[in-house]
């Protein structure tokens, strides 16, 4: 068995859906954009000898269908060459394909793998254009199969008793990570500025035209205070407790790493950043979906062979405030480790992308917390009743 490594890893900016900076961009080409400058960072690399791109996506129709790995291979390496394969699970899609494109290279099926997702949600909405539950199933009972994602939250909120004031509390830290994090430009080595050039037609019918450049998330709010948090309606239950300021932000994004097979990465005398050593995924009642990681996160655990006390730093997905308390409360994990710059409520959740994009955030922030050669933890939780954790071993 051969070491699969991880190489190199960025990400884009994260936008704002369905009205913000990529609402004109198409998820094949923020996503080609994004391969062919990861690959372009090791230019002594034939891209004939990426055996495969594997892709990320939780919505894969319309603008997102058509296998949207291979026409990203096909835009962003400009060879018919190289394979692509569309993954999805759900919010964990981005890394599952990191979990597979590791695997398959530890098997010895593989050299080279670009592995990560693409989510665009100005382009596909939340549940794709013709969500159709089957409604014999949901009569017998298992009507939370198809329960939206915001009442699952607050079954959450209830179940493992997460106040209001807990969610707003939390949520108003999650900007206030970010913003600081902006401030530093802690993101600034990871993001891909994409460039952004268009014509529309606006509200008038006039035809308009702009371009700009986009390297900076959209999502933080510098006017965000507990004060406003605290009067937001609910907008998933009357009596409830989850709010739009205590869930995480539509968005539009894309993220992707290179994992290569260690004779590889002597070959190109590379340095590598971290290796994923364990993957775990898990089942649970849709209803309670957000706490996944509950279950995940002891299986990858496990399986890396370490307790959770060796974890130096855990990017757990803020789908909603409630959920990510919760787990942190079951778990007891230590708050000081988690998102250390912020969340999807303050940074954005899209969908397929979020999973590489968060390892990528994880390996920039331990290079800048210098933990060589200690464990982080990417989590989330995933609609209709799933989790997923992966234990990276980070090397420098």
């Amino acid at each position: 068995m051969q070491t699969a490594y991880i190489v190199k890893g960025y990400r884009t900016a994260v936008g704002k859906a369905p009205k913000g900076v990529f609402r004109f961009k198409r998820p094949d080409e923020l996503a080609a954009e994004t391969i062919a400058h990861l690959v372009a960072q090791i230019p002594d690399l034939d891209k004939k000898r990426i055996d495969d791109v594997i892709v990320g996506n939780a919505m894969p129709e319309a603008e997102q269908g058509l296998n949207i790995a291979r026409l990203i291979s096909l835009m962003g390496l400009e060879t018919d060459d190289v394979p692509g394969v569309t993954v999805n699970r759900y919010c964990a899609s981005g890394l599952e394909t990191i979990a597979m494109a590791s695997a398959k290279i530890n098997a010895g099926m593989a050299d080279c793998i670009i592995a990560g997702g693409v989510e665009s949600m100005s382009y596909i909405p939340m549940g794709g254009y013709k969500p159709t539950p089957d409604y014999k199933v949901a009569a017998a009972g298992k009507e939370d199969y198809y329960w939206g994602m915001g009442l699952t939250a607050e079954e959450v909120a209830k179940k493992y008793e997460v106040t209001r004031e807990e969610q707003d509390q939390f949520s108003f830290e999650s900007h206030q990570k970010a913003l600081r994090a902006l401030q530093e430009d802690y993101f600034k080595d990871e993001i891909v500025p994409i460039h952004i050039s268009n014509t529309y037609v606006d509200e008038n019918g006039k035809k308009q035209s702009n371009s700009y450049t986009v390297d900076r998330d959209e999502g933080p709010r510098a006017d965000t205070s507990l004060e406003k948090l605290s009067s937001l309606r609910p907008v998933f239950a009357a009596k409830g407790s989850v709010t739009a300021g205590n869930s995480s932000q539509m968005s539009d994004g894309a993220a992707f790493v290179m994992i290569m097979s260690e004779s590889m990465v002597k070959e190109f005398k590379l340095d590598p950043i971290a290796r994923l050593v364990s993957y775990g995924t898990a089942g649970l009642a849709p209803k309670i979906m957000g706490m996944g990681p509950i279950y995940a996160i002891p299986k990858a655990l496990k399986r890396a062979d370490i307790k959770l006390n060796l974890i130096a730093l855990i990017e757990l997905n803020e789908a909603f405030a409630s959920q990510s308390l919760a787990v942190i409360k079951e778990l007891d994990i230590d708050p000081q480790k988690v998102n250390p710059n912020g969340g999807a409520i303050a940074l954005g959740h899209p969908l397929g992308c979020t999973g590489a994009k968060l390892s990528v955030q994880l390996f920039n922030e331990m290079r800048r917390q210098k933990h060589q050669n200690q464990y982080g933890l990417v989590t989330m939780c995933v609609g209709t009743g799933q989790g997923a954790a992966g234990v990276f071993e980070f090397i420098s």
